[in-house]
Parts: structure tokens; C-alpha cells; sequence
């Protein structure tokens, strides 16, 4: 069972499929969501370079010639996991032009926005472009905010695109701090924010915009973490807090808790547990996880 980091990244190294993919669940075949998040949990670690290498030509190998990768051939517009493989390919020179390929595609790609009339149910500004999960839809947080992520990582710093994502981020951010996957009002009435999406959003934002913009969404954070212990809510609001240089010293107690909740639940899912991997080691988020190795 996995309930220690070093056991965890051994059953991951361990479920690469022979294409060089990773499963999303062990069993599986290969996804390249999955097998992004390997990459980059591995990499933060510094741990199996040569298994990262065959999983970044499997990204290689699903990636369409305008540049997207595709969560699967039945799921065909559903382009989200794009990001995740440009961040995969971070550092490695025998990618960079899946790199540059994926990140022109997300600079051309964007949600259906369209202007908000007066008596419109929803708070939030339709009319801001972002990034959807899937081709032909609206906007949403996560999506938007992996997008950001992933180009700033690639090393695009200023962009029209990345400007107006940002501004469609703060517009989603709610009133009373944090984000969902983003509606703000709804007939009025203040959503609920949740610690994932808070954490992405934070994110994205950090080195973007002024802490004073974003503090009610850290007080959120903040006062959520004592009772967070799931992968991906711990996980992410570690890495949101860690982004602002708030990672708490008690990270790794943190980690192994939700670790050790396997032996009651479960093994996680491949995506779940990179993401909790590379919370406990990203000392300021998760663009500081990526080393200078070059592949």
C-alpha cells in the first residue's frame, strides 16, 4: 500500500504500460492525462528520468497535428489535457516542438463566450475568454487556469490570451473568497467555492496579480486545510498556498495522512496521487517543482 512518498512514486513507476503511457487507475489503459501527471510527479522527485522520456514520446504520440492532445479517441474535442502535456514536456529538448505545437494550439483555442444581458441569471462576465474542457463550450476555472499555467511554464509571460485569462479568473472569484468550477451568482444568490478549484485558480494567479485581489481567497485556504485530507483538495490547496509562500511546515505530516487513507479506502488514482506527491515537494507551487534537467 502506499503510504509513504517513497512508495508512492515506486507504484507509479511501476503501472507504465508498454507504450510508455500511464493508466488513469491500475488495470487501465493508458491515458495522457494520467501519464502527464506521472511526468511531472516523477520529475519533481528526479526520479526515473528514463521512464519520464518513454511517457513524454506517448504524449508525443497522441498529440494531434493542430497541437491538442486529446483525453481520448471517443472523447475527441475534449482538448483539456493539453496542458498537462506541455507541462510534461517541460525541460526536455526532445519535445519542443510538441511544445511549441501545443502551445500555439491553446494561444488559437478559447471557450463560446458571448455578451451577458441585463437580466441574466448568472453573476459572472460571459463575455471574458478563457479556456473550456472541451471545444465548442464555455469557460471554466480549472481549464483556464491549467492553461495559464502551462504557457507561463513554457516560457510565454505576457500574452493577450494569458492577460484576459487572468481577468476572467478574478471575475469568477467569489465575493466572499475562493473559486468553483466557476459560477459566482446564481439568481443572485453567492455559490459555495471549493479548495481544488481555489487552489488551481491560485495558482495560475501567482506572480499575476496583487495578494490584496486574491487574500479572502487565502483566508479560505487557510481555514480549510485543517480538515482537508483528500488527494486532490489537499493537494491542490497546498500547491495554491505554496504559489503565495504559504506552504505550511507541517506539509509532510499533511501528505502522509491522506496517504496512509488508502489502507481504509483504496488505492488513488494515478492523477489523485501525483498530485499529492508533488504538493509535498513543490517548496512554492507547482512551477517550482519543474528541475533544469534537460532530456
Amino acid at each position: 500500500m502506499m503510504i509513504n512518498i517513497a512508495a508512492a512514486l515506486a507504484w507509479i513507476q511501476k503501472h507504465q504500460l508498454p507504450s510508455g503511457g500511464f493508466p488513469y487507475q491500475a488495470g487501465e489503459n493508458a491515458r495522457p492525462d494520467a501519464t502527464a501527471w506521472a511526468v511531472i510527479a516523477l520529475s519533481a522527485f528526479q526520479a526515473a528520468l528514463e521512464q519520464c522520456d518513454r511517457a513524454r514520446a506517448y504524449l508525443i504520440s497522441q498529440q494531434a497535428e493542430d497541437g491538442h492532445i486529446s483525453i481520448s479517441l471517443d472523447h475527441a474535442q475534449a482538448y483539456w489535457p493539453t496542458p498537462l502535456a506541455l507541462m510534461a514536456w517541460s525541460n526536455s529538448s526532445h519535445a519542443q516542438q510538441a511544445k511549441n505545437s501545443a502551445m500555439q494550439f491553446l494561444l488559437r483555442f478559447s471557450g463560446l463566450h458571448f455578451e451577458r444581458i441585463g437580466d441574466s441569471v448568472m453573476g459572472h462576465d460571459t463575455s471574458i475568454v478563457g479556456w473550456p474542457w472541451i471545444a465548442d463550450t464555455h469557460s471554466w476555472v480549472i481549464p483556464t487556469s491549467m492553461a495559464i499555467t502551462a504557457l507561463q511554464n513554457g516560457g510565454i509571460g505576457h500574452h493577450e490570451r494569458i492577460s484576459e485569462g487572468i481577468l476572467m479568473l478574478l471575475d469568477r472569484q467569489l465575493p466572499h473568497g475562493g473559486w468553483n468550477s466557476g459560477n459566482t451568482l446564481v439568481f443572485g444568490k453567492e455559490l459555495l467555492p471549493l479548495p481544488e478549484c481555489t487552489g488551481i485558480a491560485l495558482q495560475a494567479l501567482a506572480g499575476n496579480t496583487e495578494r490584496h485581489s486574491i487574500q479572502k481567497s487565502l483566508d479560505y485556504l487557510l481555514e480549510e486545510l485543517p480538515r482537508l485530507r483528500t488527494p486532490i483538495s489537499l493537494g491542490w490547496t497546498l500547491l495554491g498556498l505554496g504559489a503565495w509562500g504559504l506552504k505550511p511546515p507541517h506539509t509532510d505530516e499533511l501528505v502522509m495522512e491522506s496517504l496512509r487513507l488508502q489502507e481504509r479506502h483504496g488505492p488513488y488514482s494515478l492523477p489523485s496521487l501525483a498530485i499529492l506527491l508533488c504538493a509535498a515537494q513543490a517548496p512554492q507551487g507547482l512551477d517550482s517543482i519543474f528541475s533544469p534537467h534537460v532530456s
